[in-house]
């Protein structure tokens, strides 16, 4: 397993997205995973930086491990910000044209249509969410 340590900032997007990302060509993931992941992680980290602290900036720290067979993609996002679980929220109508949609909720429900599982805990005063993929080679 890997661990990254940054503040949850938008501008450390990329570097959050580059960390793993070396990680999954380490291990051979397929370049859609790998995209799939990457959104993903732009739709969580961003959210940690946007929310989690706000209007203050605090730290996040992300773990990356592949294992299994298959091989498996794990990714845990933890920050230690005010408790909010992004899976209570309700799916949004997608049946509906944008402008009659609420605000909101469409990137967690993207993230739960991109990866294969993703789980939420709140322990120990931190958020832990967790994301796994298929790490299909390719």
């Amino acid at each position: 397993m890997n661990e990254l340590t940054l503040s949850a900032t938008l501008e450390n997007v990329p570097l959050v997205t580059e960390f793993v990302d070396e990680q999954l060509e380490t291990w051979g993931c397929s370049p859609k995973v790998q995209m799939q992941i990457d959104i993903a992680i732009d739709e969580i980290f961003s959210n940690i930086a946007n929310y989690a602290y706000n209007p203050e900036t605090g730290p996040a720290t992300v773990r990356v491990s592949v294992n299994g067979e298959p091989l498996t993609v794990t990714i845990t996002f933890i920050d230690q910000g005010v408790p909010y679980n992004p899976l209570e929220k309700q799916d949004p109508d997608i049946s509906l044209a944008a402008e009659e949609r609420q605000i909101g909720g469409l990137g967690i429900f993207m993230v739960k249509k991109l990866m294969d599982d993703i789980t939420y805990e709140y322990r120990d005063g931190q958020n832990i969410l967790i994301v796994r993929k298929a790490a299909e080679s390719g």
